[in-house]
């Protein structure tokens, strides 16, 4: 048995670009930034950022590209590919590529994308409504309960 599945949450380093393929099908394209966060042995701070190389197909690629935007926060779930290239100077390559099969979209609909309460989830597995983006909600104001009255005598009967 063998697993190639790949999870990630970040932002997006640009926008996404979106081109067709020649049989019509949409391809979007953008970087994934990932951070790992850790302290050294003196006690400081240490960051690393990776960079990962995203691309989304049909629908789901239609969503991204309306949806997100440069610093936009998402969920991405798919598997990884790997593609050999020549670089400027003549030397083979390999480029590693996330191939994604399911969307997120995270943080505040400042971000771009969705709330972080109310997140919109896409997937090509059929796993989650991809014909149709979301409505939009209008935010009713927050309705103020009533506070229950103080009990003073309460049972000391509780079987825990």
């Amino acid at each position: 048995m063998t697993v190639n599945k790949v999870i990630l949450v970040g932002r997006l380093g640009r926008d996404p670009e979106m081109r067709y393929m020649p049989n019509g099908e949409a391809v979007a394209n953008f970087s994934l930034a990932t951070e790992e966060r850790w302290k050294d042995k003196s006690g400081q701070p240490q960051t690393r950022t990776e960079w990962h190389n995203i691309t989304l197909f049909g629908k789901l690629g239609e969503i991204a590209s309306q949806y997100l935007s440069k610093g936009s926060q998402v969920f991405i779930e798919g598997r990884i590919q790997s593609r050999k290239y020549s670089g400027k100077d003549g030397i083979e390559r390999t480029a590693y590529d996330i191939i994604g099969s399911e969307m997120k979209m995270l943080g505040s609909r400042n971000d771009g994308a969705g709330d972080a309460n109310d997140t919109n989830s896409y997937g090509s597995r059929g796993a989650a409504p991809v014909t149709s983006p979301p409505a939009p909600t209008k935010r009713q104001p927050p309705q103020h309960q009533q506070t229950p009255p103080v009990v003073d005598d309460i049972d000391d009967d509780i079987p825990f």
